[in-house]
């Protein structure tokens, strides 16, 4: 199944999708008529994969940061593209004080690494 949807991603190049039909696997009931994606599924796919591994980490920014190999302020970057995309929030961007300052509330960093940092 994702696979399938992987494909019609590439398929239609994210474009804007109008579904005709829909049908229940189980009993074969159908509706017709024209019904737009709901919000997650307009998005590209690999930002469904992204959305996915982060509701599997339970939002750990963290996780996200070891799974994916990147650094918190991407990992914020990205969360608030794909929140402008979906209407949610608009975005703004993380600083790195921002950045450094959520870190040692986390415990992720000492003090000494943040003020180090900051004057990088």
């Amino acid at each position: 199944m994702i696979h399938e949807w992987h494909e019609l991603s590439k398929m239609t190049k994210n474009q804007d999708i109008l579904v005709n039909k829909v049908s229940t696997k189980m009993s074969g009931i159908s509706i017709e008529g024209e019904f737009e994606l709901p919000p997650l599924a307009r998005i590209p796919y690999d930002d469904q994969v992204f959305v996915a591994m982060f509701i599997k980490v339970h939002g750990s920014i963290k996780e996200m940061e070891q799974a994916f190999g990147v650094s918190y302020p991407t990992i914020k970057a990205r969360l608030n593209k794909i929140s402008e995309r979906l209407g949610f929030v608009e975005s703004k961007a993380v600083t790195q004080k921002e950045d450094l300052l959520s870190r040692l509330e986390r415990g992720e960093i000492t003090v000494e690494q943040a003020l180090e940092g900051m004057s990088e």
